[in-house]
């Protein structure tokens, strides 16, 4: 870390308690049912979705707990982009066994509608009395979370995004209560990822550790987990897209994301987030694909403060960013070595999407140019804009929006 970066972060004040306990390994699934049992947990609901329980992964779990001799249930009617009443939904089923645990099986919906749905078990109401932070009158049921993607990093994190019904505004409902008590990362589980999703869940993943590690809010804990989150996700995930079967670059995957979300708990998120989320509530764009797109643009402007160029300097030397191999070629970086680190870090972002088979501009989504003015309006309601390292207003977001139309051909030949 540069001399600048460490002077505007080591002397800020944080108080950083680690809730969720870490449990790594390839097979280590096999052993929740016991983990479970050391957290107090007697008759647990997984929460998954269809795909994942198609997979298997859902019946594993299960196994494990019934070796442990602990009754559990299923319920695997988990929605991508989860909302309220997705959240009532698996809270009824939990109420109608007598569920004291929730366990998450799959990406960041199952894991934000199990939390959800425990707000919901353990204090009433409904969804929309729980956007912020702390509002619960008594702790949430323990929540153990157990990620088969690399993603949302939602396993390390307080909060549960949730839509509303009618608008599909995410809204972020989070209690220190709502913290997964134990998170078992097993990298056997995320081999069973179609590409498409591996690649979107690992571009939302490199965009918590590149967005986490320049908020207004950072310091130096979150730093320190940002910059490993993205020294290990930065290779990480072009060759998971090449390699799907390697358990060692699975592994760097997994745990890159969950240090990401560890550090999104800390230091909170940004612009591209801002910008992304309006895309998928207005024209159903998933969410790893928004944020993708509109993270090249973010990191160019933030890059103007020099304060924020020298931490992504420090982003692309710990990852060694110019001499990773991107769609199974090496990168181009004869001219990258004397532009600045932002450009060569929204360089790599662009490659990775266009190899990735991802669009790379809103032109390739077929967003009308005559939204920018809704959607910078929009954007500019987001709670993660207030944490963008440089205050963007709404005609920022709408010069970000136009940036972002033109299709980009970036990766090397």
């Amino acid at each position: 870390m540069s001399t600048a970066t460490k002077k505007r972060t080591s002397g800020i004040p944080f108080d950083w308690q680690a809730r969720t306990r870490l449990v790594y390994g390839a097979g280590s699934i096999e052993n929740v049912g016991h983990l479970a049992r050391q957290v107090g947990v007697k008759n647990a609901l997984i929460v998954t979705d269809a795909g994942v329980a198609a997979a298997g992964h859902a019946a594993r779990v299960r196994a494990a707990f019934e070796a442990s001799g602990m009754p559990v249930a299923v319920y695997e009617d988990v929605h991508e982009n989860p909302t309220s009443s997705d959240a009532e939904a698996c809270a009824a089923v939990a109420r109608k066994i007598g569920a004291d645990a929730f366990v998450g099986v799959g990406g960041g919906s199952s894991l934000d509608t199990a939390k959800a749905a425990s707000f919901l078990v353990t204090n009433g109401g409904a969804m929309p009395d729980y956007r912020g932070y702390a509002k619960v009158k008594r702790p949430l049921l323990p929540n153990i979370a157990i990620p088969t993607t690399a993603g949302t990093g939602s396993e390390c994190q307080s909060y549960a995004l949730i839509s509303d019904d009618e608008t599909h505004v995410k809204m972020a409902c989070g209690d220190p209560s709502a913290a997964p008590v134990l998170a078992v990362l097993d990298p056997e589980l995320s081999r069973s990822m179609p590409r498409r999703v591996t690649a979107l869940t690992g571009v939302d993943a490199i965009s918590h550790a590149v967005e986490s590690a320049v908020t207004r809010t950072r310091h130096a804990a979150s730093s320190m987990l940002a910059r490993e989150a993205f020294r290990r996700l930065a290779p990480a995930i072009p060759r998971t897209l090449e390699s799907p079967d390697d358990l060692m670059v699975r592994g760097d995957a997994l745990l890159g994301s969950a240090f990401a979300g560890s550090a999104i708990e800390l230091s909170m998120l940004g612009a591209a987030h801002a910008s992304a989320n309006p895309l998928t509530a207005v024209h159903d764009v998933a969410h790893g694909q928004a944020v993708g797109v509109m993270l090249p643009g973010v990191v160019r402007m933030n890059a103007a403060d020099p304060v924020i160029e020298a931490i992504y300097e420090d982003l692309v030397i710990a990852a060694k960013l110019d001499s990773i191999p991107v769609g199974g070629r090496t990168r181009d970086t004869s001219g990258d070595a004397a532009t600045s680190a932002g450009e060569r870090l929204a360089r790599y972002l662009e490659d990775l999407l266009a190899a990735a088979g991802l669009a790379t501009s809103l032109e390739d989504l077929g967003v009308p140019r005559d939204d920018a003015a809704r959607l910078a309006r929009d954007a500019a309601e987001q709670w993660t804009g207030g944490h963008n390292p440089r205050p963007v207003s709404i005609s920022d977001f709408e010069a970000l929006y136009a940036s972002t139309w033109p299709r980009k051909e970036r990766l090397a030949s």
